[in-house]
């Protein structure tokens, strides 16, 4: 069955975007691999703790100026990302610690508990808590 393998991420820099995510919020590196043919790497990362097979994130650096134009707002202004826990009081903790930048903060729907963020480039994310019984909770 087809499923999502990876989603890009536009970055203006590998390792200035790998600073951020691997070692700033704790992310899993999963490759970085050169591809002389292209003259770029394979960057995937991973959420921390999230299972081998669940999608990554492959942190694709811009090439043009018309890519370039996208970094930090790949979703037109909306939130872009969601970040599933299972612990929202750690991970926001953990994040506060880091020194993300919180652009909502933490408040309690019926279908969990979100706050949202920005990362390094100004990509809005959600980290959210699917309350027990939610759809998307099972996937956290």
């Amino acid at each position: 069955m087809p499923h999502l393998a990876h989603i890009a991420l536009v970055v203006r820099d590998y390792d200035e975007a790998l600073a951020f995510y691997v070692g700033k919020l704790g992310f899993e590196l999963v490759e970085d691999s050169y591809q002389p043919a292209q003259d770029k790497r394979w960057v995937v990362i991973r959420p921390p703790g999230a299972p081998a097979t669940a999608t990554t994130i492959l942190l694709a650096r811009a090439s043009t100026e018309h890519q370039a134009k996208y970094i930090g707002d790949q979703a037109g202004g909306r939130v872009f990302l969601f970040l599933a826990t299972q612990d929202f009081a750690r991970d926001h903790a953990a994040f506060t610690a880091a020194g993300v930048e919180w652009v909502r903060p933490p408040a309690t729907y019926d279908y969990g508990t979100v706050a949202v963020w920005k990362d390094l480039y100004g990509n809005l994310w959600d980290l959210v808590e699917f309350a027990p019984g939610h759809s998307a909770a099972a996937g956290a």
